[in-house]
């Protein structure tokens, strides 16, 4: 199948806004065997079991039908697909949630994880190399987690880690503030993580792990394990200990996890008991810096506890660039590699 269509059905399939989306070029919109592949594949839910919401279906298939009718030039020898325009008016006919239900509905996400540099990426394999999470985007629970939708920074730090298989491959890993879990399950499902511990300080959060791991196929505890952990609290004598004994942590990863001023000094301190269990351990953030302040109070807190920090070199490609893992771009995105000091006081 032609690129132009596999980016288009990547981006749908992670709900990305109609607005942004990469529509496929008239030439192929016209094309009978290019629409029937697009309703099979997009919109037809015996294919595809975990499709968009009708809501988001119907914002992108009306613009989709009328980019076809101004693509045909001949009416006689160019047709729109009959799927297509019967589902339009199946979506039109059903009664869609309120906006105020809508946000509070569960809403499946799948992301695309192509490999950096494949040269092979026909789009043959793409089912197999995705992940898909239960989100709800607009949901902040009652202890203002927003854990229940994945972020750009978790997208950000995603990307980097598939342009560079090696620093997960055979590895286990700890993640920090997992919210949906997408870090994890992309260690665990495409980059061969040995064992993957997925930890959030909700538990609301963490219950809601469950489900996307059951939708990868991760739900067998001899692999990933989820607990609450709060940060800032001792590790010796608790469940941490017990897990890093079996499964010592060579990687700890955590995205947006540095937003909140109050949290870092608990992070902060959560990251020494960490080195101080195995110094080392490598400590990969990744941030969108919303606010620079904040972003460098997390900074100084490594230093002042004598970590080492670098900001690793990996620059978000523009959205019209991005070939899966779509996100925005406007707000800068770092990610920060962090080593313990050769000692820690204990």
């Amino acid at each position: 199948m032609d690129q132009q269509i596999l980016l288009f059905r990547r981006q749908y399939l992670q709900l990305f806004q109609p607005d942004f989306l990469a529509w496929p070029p008239r030439q192929l919109l016209k094309d009978a065997h290019i629409q029937a592949w697009l309703y099979t594949n997009m919109f037809n839910s015996e294919k595809v079991t975990r499709l968009p919401p009708e809501r988001y279906q119907l914002r992108v298939l009306k613009p989709l039908l009328s980019k076809i009718e101004k693509a045909i030039e001949d009416p006689e020898q160019d047709e729109i697909s009959d799927d297509l325009m019967n589902h339009l008016s199946s979506l039109m006919a059903a009664e869609m949630p309120s906006d105020i239900a809508a946000a509070q509905q569960k809403t499946y996400v799948t992301f695309s994880c192509v490999l950096e540099g494949r040269s092979d990426d026909d789009g043959s394999n793409d089912d197999d190399r995705t992940i898909t999470i239960l989100e709800r985007p607009h949901l902040i629970s009652g202890s203002l987690t927003t854990g229940f939708r994945t972020w750009e920074a978790a997208l950000h730090l995603g990307s980097y880690l598939l342009s560079s298989t090696h620093i997960i491959r055979g590895k286990n890993v700890l993640e920090l503030g997992a919210g949906t879990g997408f870090l994890s399950i992309l260690c665990a499902k495409h980059l061969e993580a040995q064992y993957v511990t997925i930890t959030d300080g909700d538990e609301g959060v963490v219950d809601a792990l469950t489900d996307n791991l059951f939708l990868n196929g991760l739900d067998d505890q001899k692999r990933v394990l989820t607990s609450v952990l709060r940060w800032g609290q001792g590790l010796r004598g608790t469940w941490v200990e017990e897990d890093f004994e079996v499964w010592p942590y060579d990687v700890v990863v955590g995205a947006d996890i540095t937003y909140d001023k109050v949290a870092i000094s608990a992070l902060a301190a959560t990251l020494r008991f960490l080195f101080n269990m195995k110094p080392s351990l490598r400590v990969i953030i990744s941030g969108a810096v919303r606010n620079e302040e904040t972003f460098e109070t997390f900074r100084h807190a490594c230093l002042r506890n004598k970590f080492n920090v670098e900001e690793i070199q990996f620059a978000p490609k523009p959205i019209r660039e991005q070939t899966s893992l779509f996100y925005a771009t406007a707000v800068p995105l770092k990610i920060l590699s962090i080593t313990g000091p050769e000692s820690i006081a204990s």
